[in-house]
């Protein structure tokens, strides 16, 4: 098979070439892992005590981490270090409580005892993406683990690196050979994984390649966690406190170059603060810092491809030849990497590309509403339902508005961001399945019913 090679975003400069695992390379794997499954099953205490130990690794290793994450999919330094940061804290937050999360349920039947048993799958294999390398992985890690399950990874071809230094953290911080392995390569390496003995398969990644995942492994009838794109509204009411929306604004549309499943992609803004809201929001946007990722002082650095660059690029030229607006930005930066200019557009209308499709990069649509009414009607007209946010003073209609939105997740007054204590997942085209809280760990589990009679006298056998 063909070398896999990685290119840095800000210089174009090759970092790497790696092999692409095959069939025997990823069986192996599954077969270490399925060794180490036998004996990591066994106590969860001592699985605290190894998840700790990643956990201390991640902090003290930080700043390394980082930069192999910056070099590889563009990220800026001080974001990818926030992203190392969190990997650790969720780590932590899975060893402390999933005892709790895994305890058994008793239940109340005719039985003399009922319960309910959480026992671990087995091997599960993870394909994850290049935006947020470390955090994808670990989130769905975290959980996984602690229930005692065990794992081989696929990274995202962009970011093998950022994968191979996962299962070094692991190896460091002694966790046993065959717990977390991290392979090289990229599609035809997924699809083994997914036809190897794994028992379970959770995706990250776009909604096409997700159908295609789900697909395969439904066909070989294993259980699968999809976790797709993402349209998130960003609803603003005219009875918002119009400084923190639009400061709101700008965290939530360009966090990682605006490369987030559930970063703020369509802006529906009350028509009697638009002029207001949308004013705050070029400034606020005008005053972010494109540039070497590498910086502490960098916001916004490259998307972290030609391909990803291109397909921004094409949108923004769509919208502008059909009628938008570009208030702010709206072109590459230079012809070194692959920066673009943090855009605001205004005057979307239905047939433009940017209505439609997802905007993976630092690009906000501004759409202007009567009511409410229309702002859902708006927010829901579309195939993706991750997440949404709500901008209101009114709490009591921020809540009636929450029960309408159709997605997994809902924010008032702040962005969407994703939290170790709460479900993250997405409905329609955003996939199915729950990572993080206690229903991420369920996802991966055995749910055993267990029930204890005396005798068989009295009891009627009905299927």
């Amino acid at each position: 098979m063909s070398q896999i090679v990685t290119v840095n975003p800000a210089t174009n400069e090759t970092i790497a070439e790696y092999e692409q695992m095959g069939k025997q390379s990823v069986d192996a794997a599954v077969a270490r892992a399925r060794r180490a499954f036998r004996e990591w099953k066994r106590s969860y205490e001592t699985r605290r005590g190894y998840i700790y130990n990643l956990a201390e690794y991640l902090t003290q290793h930080k700043y390394e981490l980082a930069e192999v994450a910056t070099q590889e999919m563009g990220k800026a330094i001080k974001e990818s270090v926030g992203e190392v940061e969190k990997c650790a804290k969720t780590m932590v937050y899975y060893a402390d409580h999933g005892d709790s999360f895994m305890a058994d349920e008793v239940l109340n039947t005719d039985a003399r005892k009922s319960f309910l048993a959480f026992e671990p799958l087995g091997v599960i294999g993870s394909i994850m993406p290049w935006n947020f390398p470390y955090w994808q992985a670990l989130r769905f890690a975290a959980p996984c683990l602690m229930a005692g399950n065990v794992i081989v990874m696929k990274p995202s071809r962009i970011t093998l690196q950022s994968g191979l230094e996962m299962a070094k953290a692991f190896a460091e911080a002694g966790v046993p050979d065959g717990v977390f392995q991290s392979l090289t390569g990229s599609v035809e390496t997924a699809n083994c994984l997914i036809d190897s003995g794994v028992s379970a398969v959770t995706f990250t990644g776009s909604t096409q390649a997700g159908a295609l995942v789900g697909q395969r492994a439904a066909g070989r009838l294993k259980k699968c966690v999809l976790e797709l794109g993402g349209s998130d509204p960003f609803i603003v009411l005219d009875d918002a406190i119009i400084e923190d929306a639009a400061e709101g604004a700008v965290k939530g549309r360009f966090i990682n170059c605006g490369q987030s499943c559930v970063a703020s992609k369509r802006f529906i803004v009350g028509k009697n603060i638009a002029s207001e809201f949308i004013e705050r929001f070029v400034k606020n946007t005008s005053k972010l810092t494109v540039g070497d990722p590498t910086s502490m002082d960098t916001d916004i650095g490259p998307l972290s491809t030609r391909d990803g660059l291109e397909a921004i690029s094409e949108m923004v030229e769509d919208a502008r030849s059909k009628g938008a607006n570009v208030l702010a930005g709206g072109k590459q930066i230079g012809d070194k990497g692959c920066f673009y200019e943090p855009t605001i557009v205004t005057d979307i209308k239905s047939d433009m590309m940017i209505a439609a499709e997802e905007t993976f990069g630092p690009v906000a649509p501004i759409t202007v509403v009567d009511d409410e009414r229309e702002a859902i009607k708006i927010a829901n007209d579309t195939e993706f339902g991750l997440g949404a946010s709500i901008w209101t003073r009114d709490l009591t209609k921020a809540e009636r508005m929450s029960r309408r939105i159709e997605s997994g997740i809902v924010s008032v007054n702040n962005v969407v961001v994703s939290d170790p204590r709460i479900p993250f997942g997405g409905i329609k085209n955003s996939g199915f399945g729950r990572e993080l809280s206690r229903h991420g760990m369920m996802e991966f589990v055995n749910v055993k019913s267990v029930r204890f009679y005396d005798n068989l006298t009295h009891h009627h056998y009905v299927e």
